[in-house]
């Protein structure tokens, strides 16, 4: 079996621009993708059959997009898919999103389906809003419902990530997200600390541990904001000492992690 990475993400802003017929939210955000990664082992089989090792059961979303591409595709090989988490669950870092674009990355190369880039973001679509970031595979200005990509160059960054130790509910926050708070930005250029998250509020009423934790974080970065629908928290720094200084004077009780950001996925070579 090989080993594959699947990198998080961070939104370094997030707006709700309104809600759609559809039900979703019109957003504008700007994705970072982060070196702190899952990681999977995949090995195609060619008996079609999918095994799946890992957390979540049979309804994951690495086994749903395995099966979503071996329907769409017709092929008769299958798959064992090994997870290991490393991403905080519900933490707005896109873990479960970046997992199932890696095994469609993954499986398009093992499988020899030779899909482009653009068809596999369409199916991953299909599995989640934020699937088709990561196989895009490059920082970028989101909008739609964070869809509609477009490449952003992004300075070299280190972020201070704080996991408070709740999941949040992606549903649940959206479902009181207040819209039309925020403006459209017009981006490029992207400057850090530029826009709000839309979410935090919210998320911030709802779980009082994120609100303490981001408190003591904003004590520290005024830019430090939540990412996605939480529960984490980041805090940008230009160097790996700055961020592995505020790690160091983490409070007893809250927890956290140092992640370089990328400027590209690490399997961005694997589809075209």
């Amino acid at each position: 079996m090989s080993d594959f990475p699947a990198p998080g993400k961070l939104n370094l802003f997030l707006h709700v621009l309104g809600r759609r017929a559809d039900g979703y939210h019109e957003l504008q955000t700007v994705f970072r993708l982060v070196e702190r990664a899952d990681r999977l082992r995949i090995a195609a089989r060619d008996d079609g059959q999918l095994s799946f090792t890992g957390p979540f059961g049979e309804d994951n979303l690495c086994l749903r997009a395995a099966r979503l591409l071996k329907q769409v595709s017709g092929s008769k090989l299958g798959a064992d898919i090994a997870l290991e988490k490393v991403l905080p669950v519900g933490g707005g870092m896109g873990g479960g999103s970046s997992d199932a674009a890696t095994v469609l990355l993954a499986l398009n190369r093992l499988w020899n389906l030779e899909l482009s880039r653009a068809r596999l973001q369409e199916l991953g679509l299909q599995l989640g809003a934020d699937v088709p970031f990561f196989i895009y595979g490059r920082n970028a200005l989101g909008e739609g419902i964070g869809e509609r990509l477009s490449a952003l160059d992004l300075p070299s960054a280190w972020y201070l990530v704080i996991t408070p130790q709740v999941a949040v509910s992606t549903r649940e926050i959206f479902a009181r997200a207040l819209t039309g708070q925020s403006k459209r930005l017009k981006i490029p250029p992207f400057f850090p600390g530029q826009g709000a998250n839309d979410l935090e509020a919210v998320v911030v009423a709802r779980y009082p541990e994120v609100a303490a934790q981001l408190a003591w974080l904003r004590s520290r970065s005024r830019q430090a904001r939540l990412t996605g629908s939480g529960a984490c928290l980041f805090a940008e720094f230009a160097t790996e000492a700055d961020a592995a200084a505020v790690h160091a004077a983490l409070p007893t009780g809250m927890s956290g992690f140092i992640a370089r950001g990328l400027d590209r996925h690490p399997l961005y070579d694997w589809a075209t």
